[in-house]
């Protein structure tokens, strides 16, 4: 049993042939997949995806800090009534990304409190996105956020101390195609972190590991990944499996 535990099956770029990028990750071993949202107007595939799938794709809901802006109040207002009428299992896709634009810190930050916030209430997990942000999440979990929470950091990809810090946080690390790149030092930071700490994912349609780098990536593709720890754990691909299902299965009570 695999499960792909943060990917966008429900994207514009999976329309035509959904029902193979399926079929093919079930037949690589993927029991479930997870689908983080990104925004108000997501949430009609997402919801399309699981109604078609309900025993196979499993829901979160939140407001992916690439789409805060000046709107973010009525956004949230919205997925948060959205959020209370179904059955999801985490708050996510949220966090903090300042690759794409610095200027919407306030905000961003703002926003993932407020999510934070929602999780605690609800008793359920948070997924992260920490683009160029890892350090300042960190931060805001430690000193800002007050109650029970817990979560992943979703594409993990930084150092050995902020690796610590997540797990001392009590918190996973998603771990996704980077560790299968070339110019990567997280396969040398992994092997200083436990198993029992990782949860692994793809986030398609992207960061597609090698050997499909630079193509759309899919559920299927994420053997590749396991495979990839395996050889940093010294495991087999099978033990990588029940790791870090075990995990998941742990973290989003599914």
């Amino acid at each position: 049993m695999i499960i792909d535990t943060h990917a966008h099956l429900y994207a514009e770029e999976f329309q035509h042939d959904i029902d193979e990028v399926i079929e093919r990750a079930r037949a690589e071993g993927v029991d479930r997949v997870l689908l983080p949202n990104i925004d108000v107007n997501s949430i009609g595939p997402l919801k399309g995806l699981v109604s078609s799938y309900p025993d196979y794709c499993v829901p979160m809901m939140g407001l992916h800090p690439c789409s805060v802006s000046t709107d973010y109040k009525s956004q949230l207002s919205i997925i948060e009534k959205e959020l209370d009428a179904n059955e999801y299992i985490a708050v996510g896709e949220i966090g903090i990304d300042l690759y794409w634009d610095k200027t919407t810190l306030a905000i961003q930050k703002e926003a993932f409190i407020v999510q934070c916030q929602w999780a605690i209430d609800r008793k359920l997990p948070i997924a992260i996105h920490a683009r160029d942000s890892t350090d300042i999440l960190i931060e805001i979990l430690q000193k800002e956020v007050k109650g029970e929470l817990t979560g992943v950091f979703h594409c993990f990809g930084g150092d050995i101390y902020q690796a610590k810090a997540i797990e001392e946080l009590g918190f996973y690390l998603g771990i996704g195609g980077v560790v299968t790149f070339k110019n990567t030092n997280l396969r040398e930071v992994l092997a200083k972190i436990s198993p029992e700490r990782l949860i692994v994912e793809t986030d398609a349609p992207y960061l597609a590991p090698v050997p499909y780098r630079g193509k759309r990536n899919e559920s299927s593709y994420l053997k590749q990944v396991i495979g990839t720890l395996a050889e940093v754990y010294s495991l087999t691909p099978t033990d990588i499996s029940a790791i870090t299902t075990a995990n998941a299965l742990k973290l989003f009570k599914i």
